[in-house]
């Protein structure tokens, strides 16, 4: 027989401590799992019991409408702006015993960011990160399309910085190009040569990069369904894989010619003859993305203890409330006035421009060619292929990384990754997609 869920609710008359501006940060024990025993006093399954009372947040000048507060979800949210993920956990657990211990369970959008404003700039989290914060919640109101392209040949990191930045910027889908090519090169009737381009002879450089070029337009043509999708629902899509030509997808739309890459005719009728079958073998795989669930985290997010919610009581004691209802609202009105931004109108198609964040990676050459060696080792087709013909495998993916780091040149960007250097390379990029996104905002005003 299941007891029914009770939630006790701590007193403020409660003894707390007086270190009012310490950072507290969560010790070995406070990292608690779902499968923990004993459970702690006044938790369920390592969450929080402010987790069981729920904080409507409305929106709107009439407040019409309604979504609860997840504290896990800002918490998602603030990592974005690059707050660390700890410090997000509690400033988003502060904030919600914050507004409860205070009786605001009905609370306006404009209230509960004044309040979550005020707990960042007390860890030390100040304008810089305010803005952030404004911008990616605009970005995401007025559902602008974002397209991230990860370029680079085998072995350079592809998946590894997608799935990194999709974690980061809170981004949930990720479409592998290196799928659909399989799909396409592999299946019945396949639009593309069986064996792999980099597995290939060819006469020159030259042949190998347009090859590889009219491959990337019929990868394209097999994420159409996808990427329509998310122009339509103003969704953020990440595209890795080696298939991945940026000149493709920067392309002029009226012309529908592709920068920089000479245009082939015979080339075209033969891509156009390909489209039926790539449409259909595409079909299968369009909804191969990539979702980054948040389950491995939640019960991280969840898991704090008794022990520190006393403590975040501490710090929120010297916290100015903010509530219409009391009259505290003149700072926060102005603040909220200038912010306001008219929402892009759409297209008479329903879709708007997207924003499209190219960047290609490389390696230096020699750990660039020990991982290649491995990966080729590895590879079903490695026993047919003697020395030489690895040499040859690995000349042709140079060749096709040569070709993607001379975008360079039309003032993409190209990234060196190292194994030493990954994490601040991980910043970098976080940091750059930001200014990007905040820069394409400003250009659809």
């Amino acid at each position: 027989m299941k007891k029914d869920k009770s939630v006790l609710i701590a007193s403020p008359s409660e003894p707390k401590s007086s270190s009012s501006n310490k950072v507290f940060l969560p010790d070995e024990d406070s990292k608690a799992t779902n499968n923990d025993f004993p459970m702690r006093t006044g938790t369920r399954n390592g969450s929080s019991k402010y987790d069981f009372v729920k904080v409507k947040v409305w929106l709107g000048d009439n407040a019409d409408h309604y979504y609860v507060l997840s504290r896990f979800l800002l918490s998602r949210m603030l990592t974005v702006t690059k707050i660390p993920n700890h410090v997000a956990l509690k400033i988003a657990l502060e904030l919600k015993k914050l507004l409860i211990d205070n009786s605001l369970l009905d609370v306006s959008q404009s209230d509960l960011e004044a309040n979550l404003f005020k707990l960042m700039e007390r860890r030390g989290y100040g304008q810089e990160y305010i803005n952030r914060y404004k911008m990616m919640t605009r970005f995401h109101h007025q559902r602008v399309p974002l397209v991230i392209l990860v370029c680079g040949t085998a072995c350079v990191g592809k998946s590894t910085i997608a799935t990194q930045l999709a974690q980061r910027l809170n981004l949930p889908n990720v479409l592998q190009t290196d799928m659909v090519y399989e799909l396409l090169r592999t299946s019945t009737d396949a639009p593309l040569t069986s064996s792999p381009i980099w597995a290939r002879d060819f006469s020159s450089s030259e042949e190998l990069i347009t090859e590889f070029c009219r491959e990337c337009r019929i990868v394209r043509k097999g994420l159409a369904g996808d990427l329509k999708k998310a122009m339509k629902d103003g969704k953020p899509i990440i595209i890795e894989g080696m298939h991945v030509d940026p000149s493709i997808y920067l392309m002029d739309e009226e012309n529908k010619s592709p920068h920089n890459v000479p245009a082939n005719p015979q080339e075209s009728k033969a891509d156009e003859n390909d489209m039926t079958n790539v449409e259909n073998n595409a079909s299968t795989i369009g909804a191969q993305s990539e979702d980054i669930h948040p389950n491995a985290e939640n019960a991280k997010t969840e898991a704090i203890s008794t022990q520190e919610l006393d403590k975040i009581s501490d710090d929120l004691k010297s916290v100015h409330i903010v509530d219409h209802a009391a009259g505290s609202q003149n700072d926060t009105t102005k603040d909220q006035v200038a912010d306001k931004k008219p929402t892009l109108e759409r297209e008479k198609s329903g879709v708007t421009e997207p924003v499209i964040i190219p960047i290609v990676l490389k390696m230096a050459d020699f750990d660039h060619k020990a991982l290649l060696e491995e990966w080729i080792s590895s590879r079903k087709f490695s026993d047919r292929y003697p020395i030489q013909e690895k040499d040859k495998l690995i000349s042709n993916l140079k060749t096709i990384q040569d070709y993607l780091c001379s975008f360079k040149s039309q003032g993409l960007t190209v990234v060196n990754i190292s194994t030493t250097t990954f994490p601040q390379t991980l910043d970098w990029l976080h940091n750059h997609l930001l200014q990007c996104i905040e820069q394409g905002l400003q250009g659809k005003q």
